[in-house]
Order: structure tokens, then C-alpha cells, then sequence
């Protein structure tokens, strides 16, 4: 029997999907730095402390979190509950993050405001964290055949990406405009508009996305424990790979080029510049995700996509130091600088769907990978593991990432192009060449990575057939319609 080829994902849903995907990434999230930085303005040591504590409550609730998720059993499904509760609570908080520098000043040594920071970013990583798990399992499940999810990723990345940066592209031109005082809107101001407005958008389509999809794929009576789960990972060879992969990940040690464009180029808004050229190509890419997935294997592409910015982050660094580490680098010359970015960038875009696609069809796999050799599907138990993997790692590089800003003499107080010559060289390596060699180690365990084209053909077409037993076996024993669709529509 072959894998289920049904089409199950309608137009409505399709839509709405789309819209969901989209308001996550209409945002102005690639500015926090420069919020952090800039407005709210916390000082280093205090901040690293601060992000352990944070680090470790990632931890401990991302253990009780996957196991909640799991054990979730409504007559709305097993995911869609927490899309749906926490869209509301999660604007309100977002909101809250983006109006502090209304509440407090801008001591960087003020404990009230790092309380203030640090608890709501605990309480709002609490909520992120479910809401996280139930929408990777939630596309997980939202159909049983592979080549459904694939079509409504790569028409979520390309219709979305029409729009999704407008806010990004926006609050460049915007900081270019406070920091030169240009406007009366100050930079606190702007932050705060900007980001109300992304955080009401976004809970608005979560809760348009909530109503309407749908879970398709049964889910397991049995619910194993946070432990139970461990071993699951430990046999399901391609999850632990992907899970080693972004343990490594996390030790990429990088201070930002956002920084780099802002203290050292002088223009925020170059940021959007150097993205432009390349955003036509980026669209062309998704025509032929298909035929690179027929012609290459997921390693390959894996390994490809994810590291192809590290090869040409590196390269970019041996530019921009031709002429020495002082006044003649070409890292100070902001438009030969701009035509180096834009040439990575352009690399970048031309492969986007690579980079996109590929790691969430692998997602969806692994986990359908689980169902196949153990008998039963634990997608927030198996997501929470290997994100507790991850923040173990991030437990000693986000304090370290903070220092490094510290130890290479940044100033909180120095104001906008005011930082010293050193730093300024410092801030161009922590971008280029240090996130180049350090996010190399993360190829290491794809190598080893063998979910082939026949093995995934071979699993889906077992989980069809027991899939099909299974429903059959819920029809004979005479179960509501009520539950079936529940577990199974």
C-alpha cells in the first residue's frame, strides 16, 4: 500500500494557515537588540546574570510543558486549545514588553526594571513554550500525507514573505530617523507603536488559524512521561541528530550585525538596503525546492542551508579586514561594506526555500518517524527534550554573548556612532567571523544523518496502513462521532 496521497488541507484553511505563518514573522522582533540596547538599556553583568536564571526556568518549563501538551485530550484536539487560549494573554504581554521604557528610566543599574524585564520574560517564554509545541504539533497532524505539508509550507514562505517584512524594512528607516533627529518620535515611541501594532495582528490571525484547522492524524492513548520521551528520542535516530545539531547550534557566539550596521556603518536602515537586490531571487528559489529535494538528499540540502551563511559569513570578514584593523579596513567604509553584504545576501536568498523548508519537512518527518518506531506520536514531550537540550547549551553562550559586548568595551552610554575604533573592529568580527567558525560545528552530526528517500517512503506507507486500522478499529467499537473527529478530522 502506498503512503496516503489525499489532499486533506482545504483553501479556507490553507488561508488561514498562511495568514497565522505570516503574522509571525510581521514583527519588528530583529530589532529587540537595539531595543535592549538603545531604550531599555540593562547593565551587561546583570543581564547575564539575569539570563541564566531565565535559561534555567526555559528548562524547567519546557519539561512540564511538552508532558501538559501531550497529555491534552478536548473535543477541540489535542493542540488547538493552546493556539486558541493563549492569543489573547500573549498580545497583552507583548504589549507589556515593548511599553517598558514607559515605565522605568534609563539606569542600567535599576533591579526594579530587571525584575520587571526578566519575570515577564519568563512568563511570556512559559506561554511561547506551549504555544510552540502545540503549533509544531498541530502542522504536524495536520495531515497525513508529506507532500500536503510541503505545499502549504512553501505557499505559507512565499505568500507571506510578500508582506511580512513591511515592519522590519519600516523600523529601519524609522531609527535611521530618531537617532538623527529627523522626527519629534523619539525612539522609545516608535518601539512601542511599532510593536503593539505587529502583537495584535499576530494574536488576531492565532486566533483565526485556532478556528479553523483542523487535526488529522490520530493521536496515541498511550501518553508516556518526560522520561518515557527521552527514550523515544534516543530511537528515533534522525530526532537525535536534529537534536545533537542544535546543541551545537548553540554555542554560535554572535553579537548581531544589526550592531554592526548601527554603531559602526551608522544606518539602521542599511539593513533593509542590503536585503532588497536580493528579494526577487528569493521568490524564483521555492520553484524549484522540488526538483533539489528529487535530485539531493535532506543531509545534503540540511547541511547546505543551514551552513551556507556560515561559509560566506567568514568570507565576508576576510573583505572587510583588507586594509588593515584600523582607519583604511574596508570594515568602516559603509558602501563597500554594503556591496559585500549584499553580494552574502544575495547567495542567501537565492536558496532561501533550502533553508526554510527543508528543517520544517524534516520536523514533521522525525515526528511522524516516532509514531513509526514506537507505536505512538509524543510530539510535545519529543520537542520538549530536544529544547531542553538546546537551553542547556544556551545556559553558558547567551550570558557569554552578553559579556562579549562588555569585554570589547561597549558602552551603553556612549550614544549613536560614538563607540571607540576598537569596538568598532570588534562588533564587525562578533558578526562575520565568529559566528562563521563557531555555527560550523553544528555540521558534524548531520553527517550522519540517513532518513532516506526509500526509508520515508517505506515509513509512510506502514503508517498508512496501521492508521487505517487503527481508524477501523475506533468505527467497529461504535465510537461517537463526536471522538472520532476529535482524534482523527
Amino acid at each position: 500500500m502506498k503512503a496516503d496521497e489525499r489532499r486533506y488541507v482545504g483553501t479556507k484553511e490553507t488561508i488561514s494557515y498562511v495568514l497565522f505563518d505570516a503574522s509571525k514573522g510581521f514583527s519588528i522582533d530583529q530589532w529587540k537588540n537595539r531595543f535592549f540596547l538603545d531604550v531599555v538599556k540593562i547593565d551587561f553583568t546583570l543581564n547575564a546574570i539575569a539570563s541564566i536564571i531565565t535559561q534555567i526556568w526555559d528548562i524547567v518549563d519546557d519539561s512540564f510543558a511538552g508532558i501538559l501538551v501531550d497529555k491534552t485530550q478536548t473535543r477541540w484536539g489535542k493542540f488547538r486549545p493552546y493556539i486558541l487560549i493563549f492569543a489573547v494573554p500573549g498580545t497583552i504581554l507583548t504589549a507589556l514588553y515593548w511599553l517598558t521604557p514607559y515605565f522605568f528610566g534609563s539606569n542600567p543599574f535599576d533591579l526594579s526594571k530587571c525584575i520587571y524585564w526578566y519575570g515577564l520574560g519568563m512568563i511570556t517564554e512559559l506561554m511561547t513554550t506551549f504555544r510552540n509545541f502545540a503549533e509544531t504539533g498541530y502542522i504536524s497532524s495536520i495531515s497525513p500525507n508529506p507532500a500536503d505539508k510541503m505545499r502549504l509550507f512553501t505557499l505559507a514562505e512565499v505568500i507571506s514573505s510578500i508582506w511580512e517584512n513591511i515592519p522590519e524594512f519600516l523600523m529601519g528607516l524609522l531609527i535611521d530617523f530618531a537617532n538623527s533627529g529627523t522626527t519629534a518620535i523619539t525612539l522609545k515611541t516608535t518601539y512601542s507603536i511599532m510593536g503593539i501594532i505587529c502583537a495584535v495582528q499576530a494574536g488576531a490571525f492565532a486566533l483565526l488559524y485556532g478556528k479553523v484547522a483542523k487535526e488529522r492524524v490520530m493521536q496515541s492513548i498511550k501518553k508516556p512521561n518526560l522520561k518515557e520521551s527521552w527514550h523515544t528520542i534516543k530511537n528515533n535516530k534522525p530526532m537525535l541528530l536534529i537534536t545533537v545539531s542544535e546543541f551545537f547550534k548553540a554555542f554560535k557566539i554572535d553579537t548581531g550585525v544589526t550592531n554592526y550596521y548601527v554603531d559602526v556603518l551608522g544606518s539602521a536602515f542599511l539593513k533593509n538596503l542590503v536585503a532588497l537586490p536580493g528579494s526577487p531571487i528569493s521568490y524564483f528559489s521555492y520553484l524549484y525546492i522540488g526538483w533539489v529535494e528529487s535530485k539531493f538528499s535532506t543531509k545534503a540540502l540540511w547541511i547546505f542551508g543551514e551552513h551556507e551563511k556560515d561559509v560566506t559569513s567568514i568570507l565576508v570578514y576576510f573583505f572587510g579586514i583588507i586594509g588593515g584593523k584600523g582607519a583604511k579596513g574596508n570594515y568602516l567604509k559603509k558602501w563597500v561594506m554594503f556591496g559585500a553584504f549584499v553580494a552574502k545576501d544575495f547567495i542567501y536568498k537565492s536558496t532561501l526555500s533550502v533553508y526554510k523548508i527543508i528543517p520544517r519537512m524534516m520536523q514533521t518527518q522525525v515526528l511522524d518517524y516516532c509514531e513509526w518506531k514506537n507505536g505512538f506520536r509524543t510530539e510535545g514531550a519529543t520537542l520538549a527534550v530536544k529544547e531542553i537540550v538546546k537551553k542547556v547549551a544556551a545556559i553558558f553562550t547567551n550570558p557569554i554573548n552578553s559579556l562579549v559586548l562588555k569585554s570589547i568595551g561597549y558602552s551603553l552610554t556612549a550614544g549613536h556612532g560614538q563607540q571607540s575604533a576598537s569596538t568598532k573592529y570588534y562588533l564587525f568580527t562578533m558578526c562575520t567571523l565568529a559566528p562563521g567558525l563557531t555555527g560550523m560545528l553544528g555540521i558534524i552530526p548531520k553527517l550522519f544523518y540517513d532518513l532516506s528517500p526509500e526509508k520515508k517512503e517505506r515509513m509512510y506507507s506502514e503508517l498508512a496502513i496501521r492508521r487505517a486500522a487503527k481508524h477501523s478499529a475506533f468505527s467497529d467499537a461504535d465510537i461517537s462521532g463526536e471522538e472520532i473527529n476529535m482524534n482523527y478530522m
